[in-house]
């Protein structure tokens, strides 16, 4: 039978985390298929852990991190420590409902059952509910040209916080990323081609959600975590895990 492993990263998620998880119960009671969920708090600071544990959602594991490290470390830690066939990291917020996943899946069934499929708003036939405010949405168009300029050139949207993974290729992707941070989305992308993996990008349903964490900062800090991705590719860092 086919164990689906779902990884979700937190950091102070104590107000988003519980709807997210009855979604993902509802979701896994009426699926063919086992399905384990490992919640990774990320050294937060309010109820996160405590509501994780309160859930009433099946074959759940909450694993907790000494400090923030980051929501890409947050993700590795889940990926490693999953024992599914095919493995999705997803946001704590449900930005992208867990609906969504049938169409990755289909995706990657296409691609042979191995590789990696991810969720886009930048594909052909995506659409977004609730839009984000502001210059976020101008910034991060010109944050997607720039990714696809620097490191993943066809992709449209790599930043989506749902993404699908056969086993080989999250072990072996996840054994070579070392990206803390928001660039991390980027990096799995990038190894995954260097490895060559075949990924899809899957139009979906998505709504923008309230509290980001995204600063002017992080585009800055994203930005140079890209580059440096780049250089280790070129320097052939990603070869070996």
């Amino acid at each position: 039978m086919t164990l689906l492993s779902i990884i979700i990263p937190c950091y102070n998620e104590e107000q988003r985390l519980g709807p997210t998880l009855d979604s993902i119960a509802e979701y896994a009671a009426a699926r063919v298929g086992e399905t384990e969920v490992i919640v990774v708090d990320d050294g937060s600071r309010d109820a996160t852990t405590e509501v994780a544990h309160a859930s009433s959602c099946p074959n759940l594991r909450v694993l907790e991190t000494s400090q923030n490290r980051g929501k890409g470390h947050a993700v590795r830690v889940g990926m490693k420590a999953a024992a599914g066939d095919f493995r999705l990291f997803t946001d704590a917020d449900g930005s992208t409902p867990i609906e969504e996943l049938a169409a990755l899946d289909k995706a990657l069934d296409e691609m042979g059952g191995s590789g990696v499929a991810f969720a886009s708003i930048g594909a052909p036939g995506a659409k977004v509910t609730r839009t984000q405010r502001g210059l976020r949405p101008a910034a991060g168009r010109f944050g997607n040209w720039l990714i696809r300029l620097i490191a993943l050139p066809g992709v449209w949207d790599s930043q989506r916080g749902f993404k699908l993974f056969s086993a080989d290729a999250a072990e072996a992707i996840f054994s070579r990323a070392v990206v803390d941070r928001w660039a991390f989305d980027v990096e799995l992308l990038a190894i995954a081609r260097h490895l060559g993996f075949s990924i899809a990008e899957v139009p979906v349903t998505w709504a923008h959600k309230d509290d980001s964490r995204v600063t002017a900062l992080s585009y800055l800090s994203t930005f140079l975590d890209v580059v440096r991705i780049r250089l280790r590719l070129v320097r052939g860092s990603y070869d070996t895990p």
